[in-house]
């Protein structure tokens, strides 16, 4: 696993200092699939730079072709949550994987969930007896144990069945604290998706677009296009977005927002 930086001070940006936990998973394509986690997650952190934010791994499993059956981070910082929520969803990439020794070009899919992390103002009450907790050894690349010790935690929410896990640090209780994070982010999405559900059709139609996930966006690389499907929009430099320049779609969205 890449080695992070612990949360650094933001730099000036936009909005307030916010925290946002971002979890992806590999989907349909095996291990081109993995890799393509491992792209994205790499042009988070690119971005998460640039704009001064803080961040840190909470949780990953990697595979043993170098990319990740699934990562979860988190970062901080001015805006965090606002700009990156648009990024929840399936992505798609369509490319022709290095062990392709016809050309093909295949698809592969990851799903991405953005979660705000509760504040002081939006506090989740979680009551210790309503968790299952058990430890167990963290594993690296392939499934072999990477320490003796049962350093990584389970966590299951038993009202709700929502179940997190954080094995990325060697420390037992700094991996609870992170999967309490990772659950208190869940969570309030929860209850946030019970809030929005209670209001009229075209106020939800209104506020829950951006969060849609059935089909989010393509990176075509033959094409050399990425093609937001929610919005419509395509953009034509992909190699430069994938190393991290995201604003070109951030704006897109901020633009499309201020409409709706």
């Amino acid at each position: 696993m890449e080695n992070q930086p612990s949360f650094a001070k933001a730099s000036e940006g936009r909005g307030e200092k916010q925290s946002v936990i971002i979890e992806m998973r590999a989907g349909t394509g095996g291990d081109e699939a993995g890799l393509f986690v491992r792209d994205l997650y790499r042009m988070y952190s690119k971005y998460a730079t640039s704009q001064g934010w803080g961040q840190r791994v909470l949780d990953s499993s990697q595979s043993s072709n170098g990319g990740y059956k699934e990562i979860v981070f988190e970062l901080q910082g001015l805006g965090a949550f606002d700009q990156m929520q648009y990024e929840g969803g399936v992505h798609r990439v369509q490319r022709i994987p290095k062990t392709e020794k016809q050309g093909r070009v295949h698809t592969s899919t990851i799903t991405i969930a953005v979660l705000k992390k509760p504040n002081k103002r939006e506090e989740i009450v979680i009551s210790p007896s309503d968790l299952k907790i058990d430890t167990y050894k963290a594993s690296g690349p392939g499934g072999q144990y990477v320490n003796k010790t049962e350093s990584a935690i389970r966590i299951t929410h038993k009202p709700s069945g929502i179940v997190v896990t954080s094995q990325s640090e060697r420390n037992q209780l700094q991996n609870k604290e992170n999967a309490m994070n990772i659950l208190a982010a869940k969570l309030l999405q929860v209850q946030e998706e019970a809030d929005l559900s209670k209001l009229t059709e075209a106020r939800r139609e209104q506020i829950g677009w951006a969060k849609r996930s059935e089909k989010t966006r393509t990176y075509n690389f033959p094409q050399n296009r990425i093609t937001d499907h929610r919005i419509g929009k395509s953009w034509h430099n992909l190699e430069k977005i994938i190393d991290g320049d995201l604003e070109p779609i951030m704006k897109a969205f901020r633009k499309t927002e201020n409409i709706n």
